[in-house]
């Protein structure tokens, strides 16, 4: 299946080398009829997707990610982050939070839960149709990511209201942040129709290279400083170890746009016109939420938070070997 590679094949080609035997099978993709709704999407979506090129089995995850590797050096950080749990538990940490700042936790971390889950769902849609294993498994890992975060963000929205008040921690209080309040709306409203998209490559530019990438720099970043700056260092140390799994996925979503744009560099026309929409979409998402940044007891302002992620999705533009675009996101 590798061809005349005149070497031990590696254990990342060995459980990834054209694994995903439906991707432009003849006559369909799936052995019931052509016509078959399942079949039918899949040329529409996949095969059909202007995201194309003659070969995507010679792209490779930079970081070479195996399930086996994946839950091994997940399995560390976890152990990590098990050691910070038990640090700031013996402190004591969280119960010394102002009112103030939980006020803002309430509104701007609890109801995070919502976003995180679409991302992971989006995750796994990308996933369900890419081209190839390679991919496949980068986008399953990533969706991996999504869950623990929540996880771990569902156990410190618990520890923060056994500390200040039950009602942090219940359904109804995420609930009505995510489904009413202004700020959140612009948001919502940006991974609902996330997760309407069909096509493949739409589906992995508007998440890798926009709503995701806008949300980490938020949350992984900004809110993460602005924990610190008011004293809730287990949050910003927890936030900050999630951005390593964003790094990681920022690193294959790289690698896959600049592979095929260098195999097509037609290619970079169709990602042009999904990618400037959804990052000017995620920009103004951002900015709607980031007026909570100025309520805070120690405030950061809405500028720094706005400025901050149309910073770094110019810069995925340009490491993506994409025309930047006209000061995306800054007013």
């Amino acid at each position: 299946m590798l061809g005349d590679v005149k070497r031990k094949p590696s254990e990342y080609e060995v459980v990834n080398a054209q694994f995903l035997h439906s991707f432009r099978r003849d006559p369909a993709p799936f052995e019931v009829s052509p016509e078959a709704p399942v079949n039918q999407w899949y040329m529409k979506y996949r095969e059909g997707s202007a995201f194309q090129v003659e070969d995507w089995e010679a792209f490779h995850d930079p970081h070479r990610l195996t399930y086996r590797k994946y839950v091994l050096q997940q399995h560390g950080r976890e152990t990590y982050l098990d050691a910070l749990v038990d640090e700031h538990e013996s402190m004591a940490s969280i119960e010394d939070l102002s009112s103030e700042w939980v006020h803002t936790l309430r509104h701007l971390v609890v109801p995070m839960r919502f976003p995180l889950h679409s991302l992971q769902m989006a995750s796994m849609y990308v996933a369900q149709m890419a081209p190839s294993a390679y991919i496949v498994n980068c986008a399953a890992f990533q969706a991996g990511d999504e869950m623990r975060r929540v996880q771990w963000l569902a156990y410190w929205v618990k520890s923060l209201s056994l500390a200040h008040g039950d009602d942090l921690a219940a359904t109804a209080t995420a609930r009505e942040a995510w489904e009413n309040d202004p700020a959140w709306q612009p948001l919502r409203r940006a991974l609902e129709q996330l997760l309407a998209v069909r096509d493949w490559g739409e589906a992995f530019a508007a998440l890798n290279l926009a709503l995701k990438p806008a949300l980490d720099t938020l949350l992984n970043g900004s809110i993460a400083l602005l924990a610190k700056q008011n004293g809730d260092t287990f949050l910003a140390s927890l936030l900050k170890e999630f951005g390593q799994d964003s790094r990681r996925s920022q690193d294959w979503s790289t690698a896959l746009a600049l592979y095929a744009i260098e195999r097509r560099p037609e290619l970079q026309q169709p990602l042009n016109s999904w990618v400037a929409p959804w990052q000017r979409t995620a920009t103004e998402a951002v900015t709607a939420l980031s007026g909570y940044f100025t309520k805070a007891p120690v405030p950061l302002s809405e500028e720094d938070a706005r400025d901050h992620v149309a910073t770094r999705l110019d810069m995925i533009q340009q490491e993506c070997g994409l025309i930047p675009g006209d000061s995306i996101g800054r007013t």
